[in-house]
């Protein structure tokens, strides 16, 4: 009945293709540290999904943060409500604690694309699509009935730092870096045989890309 209802929700998008996915599960993620790790349950707000008007809302994604403690066990040090009415597509743990939620279920490219939570649960910053893209670029990413396709799957991951998530948008080496701490990004592509970054959703205002915390330049992530 979802899918059914997706199907008549985005029937008039012409580059449009079918798609299903499968009911979201209560999954954990690890820092690469094992110093934390993020237990995130899945909410039942379809309501608030693009594609399901009239279906059931409520609670929203939550999200609970554990710490390892000097005995070797987990405890929890915060519970949060996330921006997914259902569960983010994606997720990841930086060594220092902050939670990084990418997309929304059943509806990649909607809603809030790139969310971040520091290890007591607070939201620090989260991004719209149109917040990292222009109008142009959106149009121009591959559509199906659910979502927009505007980033490689299983490509975003936490660098060497600890501290600082890539994310990959095609295999030309086109993505993003975020600070974690702070939402802070840049987004990078090769211009004319020049690796560029910008950080905004202005095309023209690129720049030589500097690595987060140093003040080097023209390296690549």
């Amino acid at each position: 009945m979802r899918l059914v209802l997706a199907l008549l929700a985005f029937s008039g998008l012409p580059a449009a293709y079918a798609d299903d996915w499968p009911a979201p599960q209560i999954r954990e993620v690890f820092s690469r540290s094992r110093t934390y790790f993020v237990r995130v349950k899945p909410g039942t707000s379809w309501g608030d999904a693009v594609g399901f008007k009239g279906s059931a809302k409520g609670p929203f994604a939550t999200a609970e943060f554990y710490r390892l403690e000097r005995d070797r066990s987990y405890r929890v040090i915060a519970t949060a409500s996330l921006l997914n009415p259902v569960a983010p597509v994606d997720f990841l743990v930086t060594d220092r604690g902050f939670l990084v939620a990418l997309d929304n279920w059943h509806n990649m490219g909607y809603g809030k694309v790139v969310a971040f939570y520091s290890p007591d649960g607070q939201p620090v910053r989260s991004y719209g699509l149109s917040d990292l893209f222009s109008k142009t670029e959106i149009e121009g990413f591959m559509q199906s009935v659910s979502s927009i396709w505007w980033r490689k799957a299983r490509t975003a991951y936490v660098r060497e730092d600890g501290d600082t998530v890539a994310i990959s948008v095609d295999d030309s080496g086109t993505g993003f870096v975020f600070e974690a701490a702070n939402g802070a990004y840049q987004y990078c592509e090769t211009r004319n045989g020049t690796y560029l970054c910008r950080d905004s959703n202005v095309p023209g205002n690129w720049k030589a890309y500097r690595e987060p915390g140093k003040r080097s330049r023209g390296q690549t992530p």
